[in-house]
C-alpha cells in the first residue's frame, strides 16, 4: 500500500460516523452504567431496553472494538476506559454525548453544516425548526442538562479566572448570563467586600440562588430572572460576559454589549471572557458556534467594532486560560 492509500484510509477514518454515533447511542442507552460487575448478556439487555437484539449485538461488538466494552463469560461489561462515559464519572461526557441532552442534540446539527456554510446561519434551527435557546425553554430536561454541562465546563477554569483578574478594583459586579452562579460565587468568596448581581433566565436563575445560599452569600448577592437583551441592573462597577458573545451573531452580540453599556456608570468596565480568534480559540470551536448558534470566535478587531458604537473601548487583552482571554472594555464619556 502506498502513501496515497494510507492517506486515503486516514481521511476515511476521520470522516466516518459509525464510531462517534456508536458512542453517543451507547451513552443515550446508558450502556456504560448498566454493564457493570461481571457483565450481562446482550439478549437480556435488549429486553430491558426494548431494542432490537441483533442490532444491539452489532453496537456492542463495535464498542468492544473501541475498547469501551469488553467481553466476559456472561456477556459484556464496561471497561476501565469505557467507565469514563458513565454518568457518575465526573467529567461531563454523559451530558455532552447523550442524544437526550442539550449537548448531544445540538451536535447532531452538524449534519446540516453545509447549510451553515452556504448561508452563514446556524444549522440548529434548520434541523429542529427553532433556535437552541427556544428549544431549551420548551424542554425543561434540555435546559437542566445544559446548565449541568455549563457548570462542569467552567469548573476547571474558574480558579484561573478568579486569580487572573484584579477583582478588588470593583465593589459591585453584575454577571450577565451567569448561569448557576459558580463563577460569581467564587469571585465573591475571594473578595469579602464585594457584592454581586447575577442575571439569567428563570430556571437557571433559580439554580444560582441555590448556589449562593449554599455558599452563605445571600446577603451579598441579588439574582434577576431575565434576559440580557432586556435592561440590566444599573450602576455596577463591572459587567461580566463569560462565554456569552460567541453564542450570538453580530446583531445579537451588539444588543448584549449595548445593554451592558447603557447600564454601566461612567468609569465602569465590561469584562468579556471567552476564546478569541487567532489567540485562544480553536477552529473546531468556531464551527460549534456557527452550527449551533450562528456565532463564532471573534478576532480582536471584531470585538473592537462591536464595542465602538456603544462607547466601549477595548483597553487590555489578557490570556486567562488555555482557551479563554479577558477583554477589558472601558466606557468612554458620552
Amino acid at each position: 500500500m502506498g502513501r496515497n492509500d494510507d492517506d486515503a484510509t486516514a481521511l476515511r477514518d476521520l470522516a466516518g460516523l459509525a464510531t462517534p454515533m456508536a458512542l453517543r447511542v451507547a451513552v443515550t442507552l446508558g450502556l456504560p452504567d448498566r454493564l457493570l460487575g461481571d457483565g450481562r448478556p446482550a439478549d437480556e439487555l435488549a429486553v430491558e431496553l426494548d431494542v432490537d437484539p441483533v442490532a444491539l449485538e452489532l453496537l456492542l461488538a463495535h464498542l468492544v472494538t473501541l475498547g469501551v466494552l469488553e467481553r466476559t463469560s456472561t456477556g459484556y461489561r464496561t471497561s476501565a476506559y469505557g467507565a469514563n462515559l458513565r454518568v457518575d464519572a465526573g467529567n461531563g461526557l454523559a451530558d455532552l454525548l447523550s442524544l437526550d441532552t442539550a449537548g448531544g442534540r445540538a451536535e447532531l446539527a452538524f449534519v446540516e453544516l453545509a447549510h451553515s456554510v452556504r448561508t452563514g446561519r446556524a444549522a440548529y434551527p434548520h434541523r429542529y425548526g427553532q433556535d437552541f435557546y427556544r428549544d431549551l425553554a420548551e424542554h425543561p430536561h434540555l435546559r437542566a442538562s445544559f446548565d449541568r454541562q455549563m457548570t462542569h465546563r467552567f469548573r476547571a477554569d474558574i480558579p484561573q479566572i478568579v486569580a487572573g483578574v484584579d477583582w478588588s478594583l470593583f465593589a459591585t459586579v453584575v454577571d450577565v448570563g451567569g448561569g448557576e452562579g459558580g463563577l460569581l460565587a467564587a469571585i465573591l468568596l475571594a473578595h469579602p467586600g464585594m457584592r454581586g448581581h447575577l442575571v439569567d433566565l428563570p430556571p437557571t436563575a433559580a439554580g444560582a440562588r441555590r448556589t449562593f445560599s449554599a455558599h452563605g452569600l445571600d446577603e451579598r448577592t441579588e439574582v434577576t430572572a431575565g434576559s440580557f437583551f432586556d435592561p440590566l441592573p444599573a450602576g455596577a462597577d463591572a459587567y461580566v460576559l463569560f462565554d456569552i458573545l460567541h453564542n450570538w451573531d453580530d446583531e445579537h452580540a451588539d444588543r448584549i454589549l449595548g445593554r451592558c453599556a447603557e447600564a454601566a456608570h461612567p468609569g465602569a468596565r465590561v469584562l468579556v471572557v471567552e476564546g478569541v480568534g487567532g489567540l485562544r480559540a480553536s477552529t473546531a470551536s468556531d464551527l460549534d458556534m456557527l452550527v449551533i448558534f450562528g456565532g463564532r470566535e471573534r478576532r480582536l478587531d471584531e470585538f473592537r467594532a462591536l464595542g465602538s458604537p456603544h462607547g466601549l473601548v477595548l483597553d487590555t487583552v489578557t490570556d486567562l486560560t488555555d482557551h479563554r482571554c479577558l477583554l477589558e472594555f472601558r466606557l468612554t464619556a458620552g
